[in-house]
């Protein structure tokens, strides 16, 4: 029996370098998430309710978006690491005593949902699926 024609497994092929519209598209993704989040940051504090709830669903589509638009879950990482390095030197205080956030409710909502938002976009996001035949017993 020869397995020449054959693909295995997704885990037993081995490693190939992405393509470079790929890195740019993440690198793209990245930078994006990155004044996404800073937007985001000025945005929740001058409206607190609903700035805080359109930054919140800014995020989430931009993660969400880019998962879909790159057929991967690395489409909604690279954007929600760009927005976390964003937002955590944001809150980091300058040597002058200068900050943007300040310590109330709507700062740690929004640093808390970025993040939970973060993690479900990229959970949630589509999984590399194999191209063959579909998969089912009896068919």
């Amino acid at each position: 029996m020869s397995t020449a024609g054959r693909q295995g497994s997704a885990l037993a092929q081995p490693l190939v370098r992405p393509s470079g519209g790929r890195i740019a598209a993440h690198l793209g993704l990245f930078v994006l998430g990155a004044v996404v989040g800073a937007a985001g940051a000025l945005m929740q504090a001058a409206w607190f309710p609903g700035g805080l709830l359109l930054s919140l669903a800014g995020a989430a589509g931009l993660f969400l978006g880019g998962s879909r638009a790159t057929g991967s879950r690395a489409g909604a990482v690279a954007p929600a690491v760009g927005w976390m390095i964003a937002v955590v030197l944001l809150t980091s205080t300058r040597p002058e005593g200068d900050f943007l956030f300040g310590a109330g409710l709507g700062s740690y909502l929004f640093l808390l949902g970025g993040m939970a938002v973060g993690v479900m976009c990229a959970t949630l996001g589509q999984g590399r699926q194999p191209g063959g035949p579909a998969v089912r017993l009896g068919k």
